[in-house]
C-alpha cells in the first residue's frame, strides 16, 4: 500500500524580535512609571517559556541615556536567553556606545547574518540628534549588496524606523524619511520575505506586494495606535516571534505578558 501521509514540513528557524528596552544605567531607572530592567527580565522569560529562540533580534531603543552601564544592563538581561543577539541602535540609543559594548561574546553589531536558509539584513535608520529615521545612501548600497550577494536566500530586512505610515501622526513624523529609495531596492529582490522594526511602540502587520511589514511591541510602554499626538495603551509589552522556514515561508505573532509589570503614569505628555 502506498504511504499518503504528508510528508513533515522541515523544521524552522525561531527569531525573537525584542525591542524598545530603554534600559537605563540606574537598574531601578523607570520610563513613565515602568521599571524597564524588570519589564525587559519578565518579557525575556515569556520568550524563553514560549520555546526560547535560535537568534534574537534586538531593534532599537536598547539604552534609554546612552551610557555605558547601560549596555551592560543589556548584556546582562538578553544574556539569559543564550542565543546570539543582532543589536541595532536607535534613535535613544549612541550608536557608537551600542556598537563597541554588543558586538563581542554573542553580541553582534553587524550588517548581515545567515540563518538557516535565511539571509538577515541589518540597517542603521538613526540620524545623529534626531528623532527621525533616515537611510543614509552607505546603508541602501550595503542594503543592496547584500540581496544580491544572496539572491536565491529568502530575506528578512530589520531597521529601527518605520519605513511606512502607521496611522499615528505624532509617530509617523518620525518614520524613515526617504522611503522610495529603500521599497526601491527591496523591489528589486523578490527575494525579501519581510521587513520588521521597532521605534513604534505597538504591533503593526500590513503587506506590500508579496512583503510583511511589521513592528513590534516595546518590553516597557506601548503607544495608542491610531492617536493624532502622543499617548499610552495600557496593554502589557511583549515580543514578536517569527518562524523562517527553509522553504522561504514564514510565520509570525506577537507574545505577551498576562498583565502590566507596574503602572504608567497615565498624565505625561511624552520622554
Amino acid at each position: 500500500m502506498p504511504d499518503n501521509t504528508p510528508a513533515a514540513q522541515p523544521a524552522p528557524v525561531r527569531i525573537a524580535q525584542i525591542t524598545d528596552t530603554h534600559l537605563y544605567a540606574d537598574p531601578n531607572g523607570a520610563l513613565l512609571g515602568l521599571n524597564t530592567r524588570r519589564c525587559l527580565q519578565a518579557v525575556i522569560e515569556l520568550a524563553l517559556q514560549s520555546g526560547g529562540a535560535d537568534l534574537v533580534v534586538a531593534s532599537g531603543d536598547l539604552a534609554h541615556d546612552g551610557t555605558v552601564e547601560a549596555y551592560r544592563q543589556v548584556r546582562t538581561c538578553f544574556s539569559r536567553i543564550g542565543a546570539a543577539v543582532c543589536c541595532l541602535p536607535g534613535n535613544h540609543d549612541e550608536a557608537g556606545a551600542l556598537r563597541e559594548h554588543l558586538n563581542q561574546n554573542g553580541f553582534h553589531s553587524i550588517r548581515s547574518r545567515c540563518l538557516g536558509a535565511w539571509q538577515l539584513v541589518f540597517l542603521d535608520s538613526t540620524v545623529a540628534g534626531s528623532e527621525g529615521g533616515h537611510l543614509a545612501a552607505s546603508e541602501l548600497e550595503a542594503l543592496d549588496a547584500a540581496l544580491q550577494d544572496r539572491p536565491d536566500a529568502p530575506a528578512l530586512v530589520c531597521l529601527h524606523h518605520q519605513p511606512v505610515e502607521i496611522g499615528s501622526r505624532w509617530l509617523d513624523t518620525m518614520k524613515v524619511d526617504n522611503p522610495e529609495a529603500f521599497f526601491a531596492i527591496i523591489d528589486r529582490h523578490p527575494q525579501v520575505r519581510a521587513v520588521v522594526w521597532g521605534h513604534v511602540h505597538q504591533a503593526f502587520e500590513q503587506r506590500r506586494n508579496e512583503v510583511m511589514l511589521l513592528a513590534t511591541p516595546s518590553t516597557c510602554l506601548q503607544f495608542l495606535p491610531g492617536s493624532e499626538q502622543f499617548a499610552v495603551e495600557q496593554i502589557p509589552p511583549g515580543f514578536r516571534w517569527l518562524d523562517l522556514y527553509p522553504d522561504g515561508s514564514l510565520q509570525t505573532g506577537i507574545k505577551r505578558l498576562p498583565q502590566m509589570p507596574g503602572t504608567i503614569d497615565l498624565s505625561a505628555r511624552g520622554y
